[in-house]
């Protein structure tokens, strides 16, 4: 197996009385994708939450390349980018200008030049001026992805990813994350697509009444 990027342990995380992760264990390594899948209420998204740091586990931890794993540590943004549900856009900037911010905030280099490729990528070259309050829902998501791929990274962790894209968003997404695997990237995902996660993962955590790794 390749060099292991990602690894989790003992996760645990409570709300009140409610368990809703109990000592969940994973490895992700280079060029691999890993699943998490499972029921509304799972804890799936819980789950990456507590992983990269945004929600503080009760026990257990997360590391990136032996290091404690907490997005707001510069050494981690390096090598961290992630779609989540909540994500946030530069509301006074448009699409380009927020995509090479955030390219250029995190040391991209060739920022220009990355920007203009993920956005024809991603299909958002025609909107590229427009502020994103001005975009639909699908354009958004894609714009959140976007944010993720103008960033170096040797990590991606990415939550329903494929949500409010239509057919043919689902499909370029299968395709950047196999090539995202090729190039030695690992992929945490969390996804409601059956279809998605077998085309991209090579194995499966489940979470809830069935629990288990694939």
């Amino acid at each position: 197996m390749a060099d292991v990027l990602l690894t989790v342990r003992g996760i645990t995380r409570r709300f009140g009385d409610r368990t809703i992760l109990s000592g969940v264990d994973l490895d992700v390594a280079a060029g691999e994708a890993v699943g998490v899948v499972g029921p509304n209420g799972s804890g799936k998204s819980t789950l990456l939450r507590c992983i990269v740091g945004t929600d503080d586990a009760d026990d257990g931890e997360a590391m990136l390349a032996g290091r404690v794993l907490d997005e707001r540590r510069p050494e981690i943004r390096r090598d961290l980018a992630m779609v989540m549900d909540d994500i946030d856009f530069f509301p006074d900037l448009s699409v380009v200008e927020h995509l090479d911010l955030v390219a250029r905030a995190h040391a991209q280099p060739d920022a220009e030049e990355v920007v203009n490729v993920v956005l024809d990528e991603v299909g958002l070259m025609e909107v590229s001026g427009q502020l994103p309050s001005t975009l639909s829902s699908g354009q958004r998501r894609r714009l959140a992805l976007a944010s993720a791929f103008v960033r170096p990274r040797r990590l991606l962790v990415l939550d329903e990813p494929e949500a409010r894209l239509d057919v043919d968003g689902v499909e370029w997404l299968g395709r950047k994350l196999l090539a995202e695997k090729a190039e030695g990237c690992a992929v945490l995902l969390v996804s409601h697509d059956p279809a998605l996660v077998e085309r991209v993962c090579n194995r499966v955590v489940r979470l809830g009444a069935d629990a288990g790794d694939d």
